[in-house]
């Protein structure tokens, strides 16, 4: 015991990354295909061994970790954030802030009725409304009220017991009620409206399977007899399925394959689009040719695309390939992805900026269409550290700004100030794709390891006060939990079924993004067997990163009684 204390106190450092590991690994465990995730594991790991000593952490330690964590939050929505701010998403934006809100003012009601503090209220709200951020800005307002070092470790305390009871009951509770008790308030049959959605988005018919997937891009070679004096345009249009002929070789010389070019006899050509098709090009055209020469010329690629032209938002996917129009041509789409999960695809399919485009075609032709839509996404791309350590110094100046109400000051904190910064770098870095690059596993890797550092730090230094709340306001945070969960969710569900007349689908997959629960649109999917869920999922989910993060000050101002 007395080499634990000794390394407490030396190397407090070892135990804190102990709790990320094992918080990790017991996080990612699956029960019947359910878990609590890292988050709840780490804190409840760092409090169980907060219980070995006494923890001390530096402030700054504790700041940095959250602000990269928070940061990373605010880069990765800020062009989805924006972006919502527009009539065509402006109901699902109207949802998640109903949801907010009405979370805000039953915590509110609680802590009144309870006569929660601060901290206590903090925790509740960061847990019931699974929203780990709020733990740091509310955190970060409690440090700025300048309380006594034993007032502020105690509220810290609370908040950690606050969100370790409550939020592993929240987080079951959304998984529940977004695919079974949201579709029975809206009297709907999920699978049903799941498969009428689907066969409006494909016009009208059950949607087929070649809609859907992705057929193989390939080219070939012809040498043109049956085709000779007809122009390009009308060969394509004649082979269909969007080939495109992607080169014109006559007697040795490269000729321009413009849509108005015409073909002669004994021009080798080349053809692209999906397999099907070239393949039966052949009456068209003429012999297939084996040519290696002209068709290494043509080299096909497949890239993935982040959606950051403000214009594209909101549109059918009809409605955006006009708007390319012919840089469009040759370019074929082979998923569709929105905050990391599948897209039915359909012409009537809505595209918003933060989707990934998966396009198939040759290099040539996709560069061209790419930057119609928006930026290509690279894996040797380096993060931008400047950009990255400059934009949370910003935050970070920006959170000691302060605006006295009453007796309180009321200020956005390092975390808020780190958020609104990260909204704003993700922004400019969808404006202006080559500063500010960030790959996004350079953005998990920060977002999990500046949430994980902190909330053990947050354990470890708050363990013994924090299992002394637990034990003396478990049973009534509970209590409190479920109703600061289920209430905003069943508010949200029937205001966006009777007043906005959202699709049922669409307000499933609005209440999981709004919620920050992306396990609960696993569910809706897997109950309505269809991935038209996914639909609602991208705006809600960046509003509600921000409006729920920044409940912590509103929450520590509206409380706090000096």
């Amino acid at each position: 015991m007395d080499i634990v204390r000794w390394t407490i106190s030396t190397a407090p450092e070892i135990y804190l990354l102990l709790a990320v590991a094992i918080g990790t690994v017991l996080g990612r465990v699956k029960i019947r295909g359910f878990s609590i995730g890292t988050t709840a594991c780490t804190l409840i790991v760092a409090v169980l061994i907060g219980q070995l000593g006494t923890f001390t952490f530096p402030p700054m330690l504790r700041v940095v970790l959250f602000s990269l964590f928070v940061f990373t939050i605010g880069y990765r929505s800020g062009p989805e954030f924006f972006a919502s701010l527009s009539v065509r998403t402006l109901a699902q934006v109207a949802m998640a802030l109903v949801l907010g809100g009405t979370g805000l003012v039953i915590v509110l009601s609680f802590a009144y009725i309870f006569a929660l503090d601060p901290g206590t209220a903090s925790g509740l709200a960061a847990g019931a409304l699974t929203q780990s951020s709020v733990i740091g800005t509310a955190s970060g307002a409690l440090a700025q009220l300048g309380l006594p070092k034993n007032v502020l470790d105690q509220q810290e305390a609370n908040i950690a017991a606050g969100y370790a009871v409550t939020y592993v009951p929240g987080y079951i509770l959304t998984l529940l009620f977004v695919p079974f008790v949201a579709p029975k308030l809206m009297r709907i049959d999920l699978k049903k409206e799941a498969a009428k959605l689907e066969a409006e988005l494909s016009g009208g018919a059950p949607p087929k399977t070649e809609n859907l997937a992705y057929r193989k891009f390939q080219a070939r070679a012809y040498r043109v007899s049956a085709g000779a004096g007809r122009t390009v345009e009308a060969i394509e249009d004649e082979v269909g399925r969007r080939t495109v002929i992607e080169r014109i070789v006559r007697k040795g010389a490269d000729i321009q394959p413009h849509l108005d070019t015409v073909i002669e006899e004994g021009d080798d050509i080349v053809i692209a689009g999906p397999t099907a098709a070239i393949v039966a090009a052949k009456p068209v055209i003429g012999t297939e040719i084996d040519a290696d020469e002209i068709l290494r010329a043509i080299p096909g690629n497949v890239v993935e695309v982040l959606v950051d032209n403000r214009k594209l938002h909101g549109r059918s996917l009809k409605e955006v390939v006009e708007r390319v129009g012919d840089n469009a041509r040759g370019v074929f789409l082979r998923a569709l992805t929105r905050m990391g999960r599948e897209v039915p695809l359909s012409p009537d399919t809505r595209i918003y900026v933060g989707d990934v485009m998966t396009l198939v075609g040759s290099t040539r032709n996709i560069e061209r269409a790419a930057a119609q839509v928006g930026q290509m996404l690279r894996s040797g791309d380096r993060t931008d550290i400047a950009f990255l350590a400059a934009g949370i110094a910003a935050g970070l100046l920006a959170g000691l700004l302060s605006v006295k109400v009453g007796s309180v000051a009321l200020t956005l904190g390092g975390g808020g100030g780190a958020l609104i910064a990260g909204l704003v770098c993700g922004w400019i870095r969808s404006r202006r794709p080559t500063m500010g690059a960030m790959p996004p596993a350079a953005q998990q890797t920060l977002s999990d390891l500046g949430l994980g550092g902190f909330i053990a730090a947050v354990g470890l230094a708050n363990g013994h006060a924090a299992w002394i709340a637990i034990q003396a306001h478990g049973l009534l945070l509970v209590g409190m939990g479920l109703v600061v969960t289920l209430v905003p969710l069943i508010v949200a569900t029937l205001f966006a079924h009777h007043v906005l007349r959202m699709n049922p689908v669409v307000t499933c997959g609005a209440l999981a993004g709004a919620m920050t629960v992306d396990a609960a649109v696993t569910g809706c999917c897997e109950i309505a067997e269809s991935q038209t869920p996914v639909l609602g999922v991208a705006v809600p989910y960046a509003v509600g990163n921000v409006v729920l993060t920044v409940l912590g000050p509103i929450i520590v101002a509206c409380t706090f009684v000096g």
